[in-house]
């Protein structure tokens, strides 16, 4: 059965890099952020393979920023997540989670501090922009919540170092994970950050000035042929395998950062308010009812879920697939599951609906292979 077609028009926003992706190849896009974002070229095994064993371009302008500037921009970013931000730095980077007044996830973003009250946060699919605006109208305080001029692409695989270095020297490569700076490149104003989705080696090269989308994408190209760089998109299966979670597919509002995990990155007990606050403590004083897992399991390749799939303990439904594939590189089957916290430890039998039948699953830990995030020593002098 074929794919639904996506009808492109002025309805959507396009990237900067729209024009680009489109010579480039691209044949598929989503809707993310009220944006195009391409999400592949034809061959995913290859874009998978480029990603984790050579270098990859990615057009993710549809990564929106949410700007927020002003007198009170502490406090009110303070206000928006459980995280402590006075433990950032100016021009470094953090991964947050944003709650409601349940404790459910409402997105989850990379905070990016420019200055002391100046922060950008760059979310996940949804209306993170429309949430803080609302927030910040409620709240009394002195600050402006926007939506900036900035459009990241991103520079991912083993090899995006040595591509970085042609682009910006000695700068890319002495710039530490979840260190930014501004810079610029042939004129074009950008943020060069040491972040990204893919597992791999990476960076995100920010756009500053949406019309030069075209421009930048070919210098990146152009700098990267020698390592044949490929035009790619964020890959199913190397986020799966490095349990980096989805929005809307691993993580809903439904969940709290206790199913996902992602209570090491929480300052619960921060002496800032926040929104969520008194709900988050009482789910760390009792624990989550569920917890987001992995489970390999056997078979030929899974086909992608496109919906939420069925997980079984014995003849029972008690929890569901959020994403399943094929991983390449383990050659086996993998999925992420959310279960009741009595059926996630590792080693637990389970059976999952695959499309084609009911197959036997265990549960493992996660994830199955770690982001690389350490540049390896080179003569950068010689690359």
């Amino acid at each position: 059965m074929s794919s639904p077609a996506i009808t492109i028009g002025p309805r959507v926003r396009k990237s900067p890099f729209y024009d680009a992706t489109m010579k480039a190849g691209a044949q598929a896009f989503t809707i993310y952020n009220h944006m195009f974002m391409p999400t592949g070229y034809g061959d995913p095994t290859a874009e998978y393979w480029a990603i984790v064993k050579g270098v990859s371009l990615w057009d993710v302008a549809a990564e929106r920023q949410v700007e927020i500037i002003g007198p009170d921009a502490l406090a009110l970013t303070q206000l928006l997540t459980p995280r402590d931000i006075d433990k950032c730095p100016i021009n470094r980077a953090r991964y947050v989670v944003f709650v409601d007044e349940n404790g459910g996830i409402i997105n989850d973003a990379v905070l990016y501090r420019h200055a002391e009250n100046h922060f950008w946060l760059s979310p996940g699919d949804g209306d993170v922009l429309l949430w803080a605006k609302g927030v910040a109208a409620q709240s009394g305080l002195e600050v402006t919540v926007r939506e900036p001029d900035a459009s990241p692409l991103q520079l991912q695989g083993p090899l995006a170092p040595r591509v970085a270095h042609k682009l910006f020297g000695d700068l890319a490569i002495e710039l530490g994970y979840y260190h930014f700076c501004h810079t610029s490149l042939e004129g074009i104003p950008v943020v060069l950050s040491r972040t990204g989705w893919s597992g791999e080696l990476g960076y995100e090269i920010i756009l500053r000035d949406g019309s030069k989308g075209t421009a930048l994408w070919d210098l990146c190209m152009e700098a990267g042929a020698e390592f044949n760089i490929q035009a790619a998109c964020p890959s199913l299966a190397r986020s799966m395998e490095g349990a980096l979670l989805s929005y809307c597919s691993d993580i809903t509002l439904s969940d709290s950062p206790f199913t996902i995990g992602m209570d090491r990155l929480l300052d619960i007990d921060k002496p800032h308010d926040y929104v969520g606050k008194a709900a988050l403590q009482a789910i760390a004083k009792t624990g989550p009812e569920r917890r987001l897992v992995g489970a390999n399991f056997g078979g030929d390749p899974v086909i992608p879920n496109q919906h939420f799939m069925d997980v079984k303990s014995g003849d029972e439904v008690v929890g569901h697939v959020t994403r399943y594939c094929w991983s390449p590189r383990l050659e086996h089957n993998i999925a992420l599951i959310n279960v009741p916290t009595d059926l996630s430890a590792p080693g637990t039998a389970l059976s999952l609906d695959a499309g084609d039948g009911w197959r036997e699953a265990e549960v493992v830990d996660i994830p199955w292979i770690s982001a690389e995030k350490v540049i390896p020593p080179l003569d950068w002098a010689g690359a």
